[in-house]
């Protein structure tokens, strides 16, 4: 797994990356009230929103830690939002990316750099 500065991690499963928030982005955010999910088939550009995730405290942007196509998305997350802060980073996934660029997993941070990332916030 790795993870953004923005606190979104992408799993890479062959060419195919599912991806989602931080456990703590969603500790950030408290209690998930709503999860806009993006259409199957966008085209996405590393960096690009694509989801918003709305807790009690406010509504954040998602952004894409890799660039290529939504191939399918969560469809449990609109009716069932708080799974997102029950299991953020395994069935709280959001997407699911088609990889374009592999190359840009590369400047992700490891789960190790992410912790330390944690602790200078």
């Amino acid at each position: 797994m790795k993870f953004t500065k923005d606190h979104e991690w992408v799993r890479v499963e062959g060419d195919l990356a599912f991806v989602g928030i931080s456990l703590y982005a969603a500790q950030a955010l408290g209690d998930v009230v709503c999860v806009e999910v993006p259409e199957v088939g966008k085209t996405l550009k590393q960096g690009d929103a694509f989801a918003v995730v709305e807790s009690v405290k406010a509504a954040s942007d998602v952004y894409a830690p890799v660039s290529g196509e939504v191939v399918e998305v969560n469809t449990d997350l609109p009716n069932a939002p708080e799974t997102i802060n029950a299991v953020p980073e395994a069935g709280g996934w959001i997407a699911r990316i088609k990889l374009a660029d592999y190359a840009e997993l590369d400047g992700l941070m490891d789960q190790a750099a992410y912790d330390a990332y944690l602790e200078t916030l």
